[in-house]
Parts: C-alpha cells; structure tokens; sequence
C-alpha cells in the first residue's frame, strides 16, 4: 500500500507539471523563458531567463502600431544599449512553437535581460533588450573590459565587417524560415561609407534610430544625394554593438537584416558608426548595401 501511495503521487506531480508546461506554452512570456532555459529545444546555450519589464510592453504596443522597433524603445522610456522584436501569429496552443519557427537565436540570445509584451486578438509582440548601462567613472575599468572602438580604427572596423559579411556570403545562411545559397563578395565603398557615416553621425547628435532620417530621407535618398547612382539600396542599422564581429553576429541573427546582408544582387557595401551622447553613448552603427547602375 505504501509503494502504492507514492506511485500514484508521482502520477499527480507528472500531470501537474505537464498541465504547467502547457499553460506555459499559452503565455508567450512564459514559452520566451522555457525557449531560453531549454536553448531553444537543445540547439542553442541555454541563456538566463528574463525580467518582465513595463517599459518594454509599452514600446511593444508601440511596435505594434506601427512604429519602428529603436523609436518604440526610446518613446516607452527604456535606455536600450539594444532591442529585438519577435510578432507571432496564430492560436495560443502554438504558442512555443511560434516563437520557436519565428526566431530561435533572438530568442535566447544571452544579451537581452529584459522582455516585454503586448497582445492583441491572435497576435503578440514581444520585445528583448537589454538597458545601457552608463560606465563608472569613480575608478578605471579593468584592462580586459570590452571597450568601444576609437574613431580611428572605423578603417579597420569596416575592413573585418567587409570580410564576414564575405565570408557568410560565400558559404550561405539561413535568415529566419528562408535559406540563402552561397552569393558573390561585396566590395567596400568609400562614397557609401561616407553616406554610412553621415545617417550615423545624425543618429548619434540627434538621439534617434530610424531609416528615415529627420529631414525625410529614406536610404536610397540619402545614396542619390552624393550622386551615387543605384538600382537598389538596402540599409541595416543597429546601437549597442562595441566591434564589427557584434554588429554582424547581430544582424545575422536577425531575419531581415540577414536577408539584406545575403541579397545577391548586392555588390557594394558602406558601413559606419558614430558615439551617441547624453543618455546613449552607445555606438550608432549604419551598413549600406547597394547594387549600382550598370
């Protein structure tokens, strides 16, 4: 009887987890954090689970009506060192899995701290950042701290950024659900690098993180106002990253801007970053890709 006992109890504890694990499932909040704590199923690390921010569910309900996802973090409050966006769509019982499909390595991408949610009829936006934090200044950091690269090395910056851009080009990759066969290399570009720097620069004085800049100007604008002459310009941009292997790895990871970064029809590459002031002193940071007139 008392082996008994303790079978039927390790029944219940089985069905209560499993009905826990299910629920779960139904909260995109909580299928994020078992994403994470899983590694997405076991083909990533596992990365820490996240605190839910207020914040980031305004600038989730920002995002959602249609701002950009930089301009939706600025407006809910957060100070973001960076963010990423995850929209799914369909019935709550997938939920994991659509998260899942959607965007594994954003998911459980260890740098993001914070999560935040808004949700409306079957879709959810959620929202991954990560706050700038400001560095101290009441002692030195320590020598292996990660620092931001200095102005004079954008050469060099450019030069490796230009090399795995190549590199990733060459083998192929998959952004998102789509896959990408191998491309031609790109070249660098010093007129696009100087339309790079100009947006970022902008960015940087002006605390904003939109394609748009604030005359108006989309990217292609911007490319035709130097007298580039183009058939079609994509732009990637980003704040937070300190390197050239950060900012790509992060574009990479993310399904659009790897898409960009794998368009064959690209054969020309700008890319460029500025400081940021006041209250972001991230770096700002602006890849062209741009295929020119024959």
């Amino acid at each position: 009887m008392d082996s008994l006992f303790h079978k039927y109890g390790r029944l219940l504890v089985l069905i209560g987890g499993l009905a826990a694990c299910l629920s779960a499932q139904a909260d995109p909040i909580s299928a994020l954090q078992l994403l994470r704590e899983g590694g997405c199923g076991g083909i990533l690390p596992p990365a820490r689970l996240l605190r839910h921010i207020t914040s980031l569910d305004r600038a989730a309900e920002q995002w959602a009506n249609g701002r950009s996802l930089g301009s939706a973090a600025q407006l809910s409050g957060y100070e973001s060192e960076s963010t990423a966006g995850l929209h799914i769509k369909g019935p709550e019982s997938a939920t994991l899995q659509l998260i899942k499909k959607s965007d594994c390595r954003t998911a459980t991408n260890p740098s993001f701290r914070d999560v935040g949610l808004y949700q409306r009829g079957a879709e959810s936006w959620l929202v991954l950042g990560s706050v700038y934090v400001a560095p101290a200044t009441a002692k030195a950091a320590p020598a292996s701290a990660k620092v931001a690269p200095a102005s004079t090395q954008a050469p060099l910056q450019a030069t490796r950024a230009l090399q795995l851009v190549n590199e990733v080009r060459a083998r192929g990759a998959r952004c998102g659900d789509r896959s990408f066969g191998p491309a031609p290399p790109v070249r660098l570009s010093q007129t696009l690098g100087g339309v790079a720097f100009g947006h970022a620069d902008d960015m940087a004085k002006h605390n904003y993180f939109e394609h748009e800049d604030l005359t108006g100007r989309s990217p292609a604008d911007r490319v035709r106002a130097v007298g580039y002459q183009e058939k079609l310009v994509g732009e990637n941009i980003a704040y937070g990253p300190k390197s050239a292997e950060e900012v790509v790895q992060g574009w990479l990871d993310s399904p659009g801007h790897c898409e960009n970064i794998m368009d064959p029809r690209f054969a020309e590459m700008g890319i460029a970053y500025a400081a940021g002031q006041a209250s972001r002193r991230g770096l700002f940071w602006v890849q062209l890709l741009v295929a020119p007139k024959a």
